[in-house]
């Protein structure tokens, strides 16, 4: 066994054997025990250190684990949050997709619905212009007849005329100076007839008329 010499180095009493300790004086006794109670009160500070650094890294783990909760808490209330959204958008997509197919059924049926009216305005529009060349044509037509009928009337005017002139200058003719029977003459508006006038048988004869009195 070997032997532990004064000399102040670290031994450990429990693994020396009691033989060896009855073998070393009460001075050497005192001096080891005072090392080993030396010994054990450091190894106290540096366990009682190492506890507190240990303690205070513990707290700084707390802290952090109360900050990572609470950023999971609101994580969590941003998830659900976002969760709630999104079913929202959902219902808000599956709404707007029902409402376009619904818009599109609308305007398909809109489309058929106009296409029919537009079809149907065509044809009216068809009738229309074939009546206005209807009218058109007998606009045209009455129009001639009108210029034909304004030309008969023009022409009986003045065949009309040409007899009023006619019958005019016979009557005027027929009332020309007339001869007394003293060699001179006088007009029916001097003559002494003027006031007494006398039917003349070719005044009775010739009315502007033409036709005899009845």
């Amino acid at each position: 066994m070997a032997k532990h010499s004064p000399d102040g180095s670290k031994e450990d009493l429990s693994k020396i054997a009691d033989e060896e300790l009855v073998k070393w004086g009460k001075v050497e006794l005192v001096r080891r025990l005072r090392r080993t109670e030396a010994e054990r009160m450091s190894l106290m500070l540096e366990h009682g250190n190492l506890m507190k650094e240990v303690n205070r890294r513990l707290q700084l783990h707390l802290q952090e684990i109360r900050g990572l909760k609470d950023v999971n808490q609101r994580l969590q209330d941003d998830n659900s949050e976002l969760r709630e959204l999104c079913c929202f958008l959902d219902d808000d997509r599956q709404k707007g997709k029902k409402l376009c197919r619904e818009w599109q059924r609308f305007g398909r049926f809109a489309a058929g619905l106009l296409w029919r009216e537009v079809g149907g305005y065509q044809q009216k529009l068809g009738e229309l212009e074939s009546r206005q060349d209807a009218l058109l044509g007998e606009n045209l037509e009455l129009k001639e007849i009108a210029l034909m009928l304004d030309e008969e009337r023009s022409g009986a005017g003045s065949r009309s005329s040409i007899d009023s002139q006619t019958s005019l200058s016979n009557l005027n003719g027929g009332s020309g100076p007339r001869d007394l029977g003293d060699g001179s003459s006088t007009s029916s508006a001097g003559s002494p007839d003027h006031h007494h006038p006398h039917p003349h048988p070719h005044r009775q004869q010739q009315s502007p008329g033409g036709a005899r009195p009845g």
